[in-house]
């Protein structure tokens, strides 16, 4: 995909500092400090504030290099997902030797379970401390997405946040490109904090609501680090928004009884709740649009990303204010965010990914996690990542961030998978990013299962009779009374070992987890 930039006669009032106004280049003269070997780091979080001209430049000077006989690959750190297009780009030119944290886009999955790219899968909360310790080396080159450069010489974030100010604090080079086509009125909504640290020095996070600023709004940057500064004129790229379907607004009318009864019995509190985190998709939309139609209002979110359904909560009221580290918009998102800027900067705070996730802030803020997974077991462990067990999808993102420390930790998914091939219940994952003592409710459009107080025997119970699809609960039903009955070798957490895998084994063999007598 061509990206489209427009390059204005003069962008010079988005860079109001002398200093950086000299080191205005092109993206093609910008890229020439990039190296093979090199590593990386680049802005963007879920699609937001990913570099628009130098990824592209970056892949021609690849092809280049490949025609004239060089190898040519970098190691790429991100916040999270990038745009589809970034990612793609360097897939198809085989550009990425090393990929880290998350990544969403299929040529680039495709290589990864090929065995053709590195891929560290970690929580978004451990990158920058991983890579200020210098578990990934030297951070080479950081591109940075930002809004403007002001007087000052500092710098205006721009619709994401992520580990930019990490890439800024660490790289021994930096790019930066000035995107002119984010609004001025952005500034303002970012809460940058640099009082972070590494043992022993670290302090407490002074975060006590939602809405409480600790930090400033601009990065810090050297500028005799700076390299170069691009100035580019495009948009983000939308996340696709869907519909939600009868599946997801099913689970959804499980989760808004789930609140309803712990309302009633006095856990959670009456109207307002606890601040939500919601993960990216139709399901978490059909939750949020729930809760529009529900008794709750003034509610607050503290989360990794705003989608357009927290936008419409914020402007009719029902969310007072939310935190996150980025946007991910659909095109008519991005055109009311646009649109009311003004307005949405007072209810909006995009922090560093490093505080949109801390587990000291997620515990004392008593977040409710709510994150999809791709199965589940019988005893609540949870797959999120990898399908059959090998290949990953994504990566486990922040989900284990606020699943572990959070009040409520829920995850959600529909019941089947593969028109009906797939059980999302099975005996045993056969890979685990959230382990039964982080998962206390689990959640298909068949019910929910509250695992809370319960010990493994009851939980298999639970799950298997008000989570699984029907045609798979007597499969279910029949491995686990086997486990249970299995004499001298049933234990704690009852399993056949010889079995514990039969339906991912007969998916494999057969293409489906069903059995046909």
């Amino acid at each position: 995909m061509n990206i489209q930039i427009s390059a204005p006669a003069s962008q010079s009032s988005r860079i109001r500092n002398s200093v950086f106004l000299q080191k205005v280049t092109v993206a093609e003269e910008a890229v020439k400090v990039i190296g093979h070997g090199d590593t990386v780091a680049v802005s963007g979080f879920a699609s937001a504030g990913t570099p628009k001209a130098i990824i592209p430049a970056l892949v021609g000077r690849i092809h280049a290099a490949r025609a004239a006989g060089s190898n040519f690959t970098i190691d790429l750190l991100t916040g999270a997902s990038v745009s589809t297009e970034t990612e793609r780009m360097l897939a198809e030119v085989d550009g990425i030797a090393l990929r880290m944290p998350y990544q969403a886009e299929s040529t680039a999955r495709q290589k990864i379970n090929a065995g053709r790219m590195d891929y560290v899968d970690i929580h978004l909360s451990h990158v920058a401390q991983q890579v200020w310790e210098g578990y990934y080396g030297p951070v080479d080159v950081a591109v940075v997405e930002v809004a403007g450069i002001t007087e000052t010489g500092e710098l205006i974030p721009s619709a994401s946040v992520g580990n930019n100010k990490t890439w800024l604090d660490v790289a021994e080079k930096v790019i930066l490109e000035v995107n002119s086509w984010v609004p001025d009125a952005m500034d303002g909504i970012h809460d940058i904090y640099y009082g972070t640290a590494l043992p022993p020095h670290r302090r407490p996070i002074e975060l006590t609501d939602v809405e409480d600023r600790i930090g400033q709004p601009h990065y810090r940057v050297d500028p005799g680090k700076v390299i170069a500064v691009v100035e580019t004129n495009a948009p983000d790229s939308a996340s696709p928004l869907t519909a939600p379907d009868a599946v997801s607004e099913a689970i959804a009318a499980h989760v808004l009884e789930f609140f309803d009864n712990e309302v009633r019995r006095g856990r959670l509190p009456e109207n307002t709740l606890l601040p939500l985190q919601a993960g990216i998709g139709n399901v978490a939309n059909a939750v949020l649009g729930g809760l529009d139609r529900g008794p709750y209002r003034g509610l607050t979110c503290y989360s990794e990303v705003i989608q357009d359904g927290m936008l419409h909560l914020i402007k009719h009221g029902t969310v007072r204010f939310a935190s996150a580290t980025a946007l991910a918009l659909s095109e008519a998102g991005i055109a009311e965010l646009t649109s009311n800027i003004d307005f949405y900067r007072e209810h909006i705070r995009l922090r560093p990914q490093e505080i949109s996730n801390h587990p000291e802030v997620v515990r004392r803020l008593g977040i409710i996690a709510m994150n999809g997974m791709l199965e589940a077991d019988i005893y609540g462990n949870v797959n999120s990542t990898h399908v059959m067990g090998t290949k990953i999808m994504n990566g486990i993102g922040g989900s284990g961030d606020f699943a572990r420390n959070g009040y409520l930790s829920m995850f959600l998914s529909p019941s089947t998978a593969k028109n009906g091939a797939i059980s999302s219940i099975v005996p045993m994952t056969p890979h685990v990013d959230h382990t039964e003592h982080d998962t206390q409710v689990v959640v298909t459009e068949q019910g929910l299962a509250d695992l809370r107080g319960l010990s493994p025997r009851r939980r298999s119970r639970v799950i298997i009779e008000r989570c699984a699809h029907p045609e798979f609960r007597p499969l279910l039903t029949d491995y686990v009374e086997r486990a249970q009955a299995a004499p001298g070798a049933a234990g704690h957490t009852p399993h056949l070992l010889g079995e514990a895998f039969s339906f991912h084994q007969r998916y494999l063999a057969t293409g489906t987890m069903r059995t046909f007598h």
